[in-house]
Formats: C-alpha cells, sequence, structure tokens
C-alpha cells in the first residue's frame, strides 16, 4: 500500500527530527518548512496528503499559514501541534482549515492516532482541548466581533514584532518601506496604539508572535 505523504512545520529541529523518528515506519516524510513562507512554497511544491503545522513559525504566523494553504490546495489536511492551549486560538483554527489540534505536550500515541483519524477523513480534537471548547459553547455560544486586521496587516505586524525594521520587512514582503510604514501606521490608528509595545501586545494577543 502507498504510504501517506506528511509534510512538517516548525521551527524546532529537535522536534522535526523526532516527528522524523516516529512516523516514517508508517508515512513518508516528504519535507519540513521551518518558516510560514516556506511551508507555503513547500506544500505547494510537494502536495502532500498532511501537514502537521506549529502556529508558532517565524516570517509567517502557522495560522495565517495555514490558511493560505488550506485556500490554495483545500484536499490537503493540516493537524495543529501547538504549545498554545487558548480554545479561542483552536475555534479559529478548526473553523477555517484545520482538521485536527493536538498540544506539543501530548503523547506520541495520541499524535499518531490523531494523523490516522484525519487522513481517514476526520476530525481530531486532543481531548483537553475540546472539553474546554463546549465550556465555552455552553457558558457564551455568541460569536464574538472585534475588529481584525487584514492579510498584509498580519504579515506587516508579525515581522515588526519579531524585531525587524520597516525596511527589512518591506524587502520580505516585496513591498517598498512606505508601505509598510502606511500598513503600521493604518493598524496604530485603527487599533488606538501609540508605541512599538503597543504594537508587540497587539501581535502576541493576535497570536503572530510567542511570548515564549
Amino acid at each position: 500500500m502507498k504510504k501517506s505523504r506528511i509534510l512538517l512545520a516548525d521551527d524546532h529541529n529537535l522536534l522535526l527530527d523526532a516527528y522524523r523518528r516516529l512516523l516514517e515506519p508508517e508515512y513518508e516524510i516528504v519535507g519540513a518548512a521551518s518558516d510560514g513562507k516556506t511551508l507555503i512554497h513547500l506544500a505547494q511544491q510537494l502536495a502532500p496528503d498532511l501537514i502537521l503545522i506549529d502556529l508558532g513559525l517565524p516570517l509567517l504566523n502557522g495560522m495565517d499559514a495555514g490558511a493560505q494553504v488550506k485556500a490554495l490546495m483545500p484536499k490537503i489536511r493540516l493537524v495543529v501541534v501547538t504549545m498554545n492551549e487558548d480554545v479561542s486560538v483552536a475555534v479559529k483554527a478548526l473553523r477555517t482549515w484545520a482538521s485536527g489540534f493536538l498540544l506539543k505536550k501530548c503523547a506520541a500515541t495520541e499524535l499518531v492516532s490523531a494523523i490516522r483519524e484525519v487522513l481517514a477523513g476526520r476530525t481530531y480534537v486532543t481531548p483537553r482541548t475540546a472539553q474546554q471548547i463546549e465550556n465555552e459553547f455552553i457558558r457564551d455560544p455568541a460569536v464574538q466581533c472585534e475588529k481584525k486586521l487584514s492579510r498584509r496587516q498580519r504579515e506587516v505586524l508579525q515581522l515588526l514584532a519579531e524585531g525587524l525594521t520597516m525596511k527589512e520587512a518591506a524587502n520580505a514582503l516585496s513591498l517598498t518601506a512606505r508601505t509598510v510604514a502606511f500598513h503600521k501606521y493604518s493598524i496604530m490608528v485603527e487599533f488606538n496604539l501609540r508605541t512599538n509595545l503597543d504594537l508587540l501586545k497587539l501581535a502576541i494577543r493576535e497570536h503572530l508572535v510567542s511570548t515564549m
């Protein structure tokens, strides 16, 4: 039987090696990406059956990279493996592009089981997160409406929060520094921000960068 093909996306080499050792007996590992931009490129180039994706990817976070991959290649299954236990993050990913959601502290056997479930066309959510989602829905089933960043604003904000200068961010996004400055100013006006620290706090709140 032909092995299912899996692409890995995480910025920690030790974890990528651990995934390989765990999964290669049963699956074909076709590649690994250490940032969100590379993930999108490799997904299109390699067309895997499933992607294991961390949300804390540099250059382009896993939440946005996963959404872009799903839009480009709807048949690919994406499974989040993250340290982020925020239930709102899990709900957002599962509603929009993810077929599975696990925490990095899960057992290896659970990861393997989750991959099998997702490749079989089902959704898998780690039990702890599933219970939290259920509790949140019971407490407040209403959808909260908030101001939202555009895709370009999210890209700019993430790079600036990662410490890139406006010129460096412009080069990474193939934009002019003036355009990056415009997006930065727009974000600050729309969200009533005053300092670069406020921008960093917004990036953390939007899960574009990690506090760890």
